[in-house]
């Protein structure tokens, strides 16, 4: 789950990472008071589950409660990279003296956390790696050790950071990797990573990506959900205990697997479509599971097609088709449906689909065939 930057500063306080005074503000109005609470001068940023607000103009200086009531005006109601901006973080504004960047995320092909810093911050991180990697420093952590004393200090000498805040940017990253650690983070970003005209080391952003298979550990964390404005797809297919996510294609997927769900997104990219969504319906196809997922793509426009792509592991192929025939007797659907089987008992499945008087419902049998069915019945590339 991706936090707001006002919710992951909150988490960097309670750790100890040193953050500016800030306040929520959901109106103008409430951005003026803030402002004045604050001193005046502050800086107004929108809050936004995404990127790139400062070149979408989501982030403004003000130097008094009237300025500030009229930036928090002209960025609330924003449309950055499709997330509708509904709320501004009011922060007093800080004293800039460098502009670093540090982050700490999973690295699963090693098999260990990864820290990554720069003293290149405040710009696009991946524009730097691009254009200079060097510029970005890297260094695997063992998570069972941690982050050590003397891996910070090599953090900070080989980004090169400047040599007089060394000591408080090395503990700096000590306890933002002690936050990333201990709220169970799939990433912990800032950028910027600042160094202010007195000597301090503050996290002027917060980009935190919490592990929603830990919320258990935190049962907090459930207080953070209530801040979000959920799409209403989405909320439906998390009621049904599916995995679902929206994309800006026209041909709906269902499939059993990750793996198979993405391999299968591919495959509709490669013969000249677009997807309209990931739906991962998981180990149970039966006819319930795949009632709800088609429920689910009923509920967007944007679908022409539907693709369900099921592999028989465990699960069998002929139970998958039944499921499906009887899904489609309870569902007055507005699109056809290209089904692709493999595995066990895959025959019998096809066999069952080939028997259905459905005339919405085409078998395919392969994953490339299924998708250029699938790709032309939306309305082609």
């Amino acid at each position: 789950m991706d936090l707001f930057e006002y919710q992951g500063k909150s988490l960097f306080a309670r750790l100890g990472v040193p953050v500016p005074d800030g306040r929520l503000a959901t109106s103008p109005s409430f951005a003026a008071a803030a402002a004045n609470e604050l001193g005046g001068s502050v800086v107004v940023k929108a809050q936004v589950q995404v990127g790139g607000r400062g070149k979408a103009g989501g982030i403004k200086l003000a130097h008094s409660a009237s300025e500030a009531e009229e930036a928090a005006s002209q960025i609330l109601g924003m449309d950055i990279k499709g997330h509708t901006v509904h709320s501004v973080w009011v922060e007093e504004a800080s004293d800039i003296a460098a502009e670093y960047y540090a982050s700490f995320t999973l690295d699963r092909s090693a098999k260990k956390h990864l820290a990554m810093v720069s003293a290149q911050g405040g710009v696009d991180i991946e524009g730097v790696a691009e254009s200079d990697p060097d510029a970005v420093v890297k260094l695997h952590i063992d998570p069972v050790v941690g982050l050590t004393d003397w891996q910070a200090r090599e953090l900070v000498y080989r980004a090169k950071l400047d040599p007089s805040a060394a000591r408080k940017a090395a503990g700096a990253l000590k306890k933002l990797y002690a936050a990333f650690v201990g709220l169970d983070c799939d990433l912990v970003e800032v950028n910027p990573l600042i160094l202010t005209g007195g000597g301090d080391i503050v996290a002027l952003d917060a980009k935190v990506t919490l592990d929603a298979n830990a919320f258990y550990r935190h049962p907090d964390f459930g207080d953070f959900e209530a801040a979000f404005t959920r799409d209403p797809i989405e909320a439906r297919a998390m009621e049904s205990d599916l995995n679902f996510i929206k994309l800006d294609g026209s041909v709906g997927i269902i499939g059993n697997g990750a793996g198979l769900v993405m391999s299968t997104l591919d495959v509709v990219d490669l013969v000249g479509g677009r997807a309209a969504n990931f739906l991962d319906v998981g180990g149970g196809a039966g006819a319930d599971t795949i009632t709800n997922a088609l429920e689910v793509l009923t509920q967007d426009d944007s679908v022409k097609s539907v693709l369900i792509n099921i592999f028989g592991g465990i699960t069998r192929c002929d139970l998958v088709a039944e499921g499906i025939i009887e899904a489609l007797g309870r569902l007055e659907l507005p699109w056809p449906i290209v089904v692709r089987l493999d595995g066990t008992n895959a025959e019998e499945g096809r066999a069952i689909l080939a028997g259905s008087p459905n005339e919405k419902l085409i078998a395919a049998a392969t994953m490339r065939e299924a998708a250029e069915k699938a790709v032309e019945l939306a309305g082609g590339a």
